[in-house]
């Protein structure tokens, strides 16, 4: 993996913490997409819709 690669696996690392640490509602529903829409853009190996959809999350948390 590139370092590019590696800091985006991270990144989704931390916010899924940070997203099971969240209490329920609608915040945490919200960033569930942004984060399952992360997981798609990852598979398709698009690190720049990755960390979009990981700040929207972390935004949605926010």
């Amino acid at each position: 993996m590139t370092p590019e690669q590696t800091k985006t696996a991270d990144k989704m690392k931390s916010v899924k913490a940070t997203w099971d640490k969240a209490p329920a509602g609608p915040k945490k529903d919200a960033a569930l997409k942004h984060y399952q829409a992360a997981e798609k853009a990852h598979a398709a190996k698009n690190d720049a819709e990755t960390n979009k959809e990981l700040d929207a999350a972390t935004h949605a948390l926010a």
